[in-house]
């Protein structure tokens, strides 16, 4: 007898009269708002519009949901075309089924459309939406909490999920949540991404690349645990073995773009107003910088030139080249303390056409 479970609803569709609210799609729908509510934050930061995100998203999110359903389909056919099955059936995304692979090859695809139709390096958008796609894909994980699959071995354990549904080869009984375990590796993957995304100022994709890596180590286990019917070579998961290789490109990209780029891209915008997020900031930063002090060049400059400004009352001379002599000081606030106006001087006279200054 289990002490505790976590419980599945009895149906994952909820009717609004005729409308059918299922809870797949919600999940879908509010990690898409995320990932571009902090992807727009991130943007911002290193120097992009505001919007240009959702602007992208627009091309990045239809076409990522094509290519998530196409490789869940062409992975699983066997679930619509095979003998008893109804092929109309593969066009039933609100039943479940969507392929993190396909959806994020696709979703790039229409991410570089969106990013060439502005101009902007299709790296420096994937590093600011990197996060928030992690969070995207642990939402959405709760969908299939709502149609009763992807669970693992059966479980006694305090946390296992109850399947009741007995449709499509399920049996009955108490699992280990796998949809829970990725869920919260996803979380745990986001905030890894921002962590050293600020601590080694990740740019030109090594983000995005991080985020991957991180996202295949947990998969690779989690897949592992898993019982659902699936393709299988030499022994793994083929679900396994495609974690592992994109695990591998993704390192291999870090290392090379380190090397052949290091650094962050300086604009990530072509006509995004100058002093806009992080990036600005980043940079009058740098720029203020000398010798060990904040503005070193800037008051520097400064203070030479008010000194070249002022004359120097050792080396002043008149006309004729002799030393002038310097005016007293005081001689303004005297008449200003008296009320009387300060003589004025009169035109200066030339008696010998040497150009000697003469005052009355």
């Amino acid at each position: 007898m289990e002490l505790a479970y976590i419980p599945s609803p009895s149906s994952g569709v909820l009717y609004l009269g005729p409308v059918p609210l299922r809870g797949y799609a919600f999940c879908i729908i509010i990690g898409v708002f995320v990932a571009v509510w902090l992807g727009n934050k991130r943007w911002i930061a290193r120097g992009g519009r505001a919007g240009t995100v959702a602007d992208i998203a627009v091309w990045a999110v239809p076409f990522g949901l094509v290519g998530g359903r196409l490789y869940h389909v062409i992975t699983d056919y066997q679930l619509y075309f095979s003998e008893g099955r109804d092929w109309v059936d593969a066009f039933k995304i609100w039943e479940g089924g969507l392929g993190i692979w396909g959806a994020i090859a696709l979703g790039a695809l229409g991410a570089w459309i969106g990013c060439r139709r502005r101009g902007i390096p299709l790296p420096a958008y994937a590093d600011a939406i990197a996060p928030g796609i992690a969070l995207a894909q642990a939402i959405g994980r709760w969908g299939n909490w709502f149609n009763q699959e992807l669970y693992g071995r059966a479980t006694d354990l305090p946390w296992a999920v109850e399947i009741t549904s007995s449709s499509d080869g399920r049996m009955p009984g108490t699992y280990h949540p796998t949809f829970l375990y990725e869920s919260l590796w996803c979380i745990g993957v986001a905030l890894l991404v921002i962590w050293a995304d600020r601590r080694f100022t990740l740019g030109h994709g090594r983000a995005f690349a991080l985020y991957v890596a991180g996202y295949c180590t947990g998969r690779f286990w989690i897949e592992y645990m898993r019982v659902d019917e699936a393709h299988h070579i030499l022994g793994l998961r083929l679900n396994n073995w495609t974690a592992l290789l994109v695990f591998l490109l993704a390192v291999l990209y870090i290392v090379l773009s380190a090397r052949k780029r290091p650094g962050r891209e300086a604009v990530v915008e072509p006509g995004a107003p100058d002093g806009d997020g992080a990036a600005a900031d980043e940079k009058k930063t740098d720029g203020e910088k000398t010798d060990g002090k904040t503005g070193g060049d800037a008051t520097g400059t400064a203070d030479a030139s008010d000194e070249d400004a002022q004359p120097d009352a050792a080396t002043d001379t008149d006309d004729t080249g002799k030393p002038g002599k310097p005016e007293k000081p005081g001689k303004l606030e005297k008449a200003e303390k008296s009320g009387e106006p300060e003589p004025a001087e009169e035109p200066e006279e030339s008696k010998d056409g040497a150009g000697s200054a003469k005052k009355g």
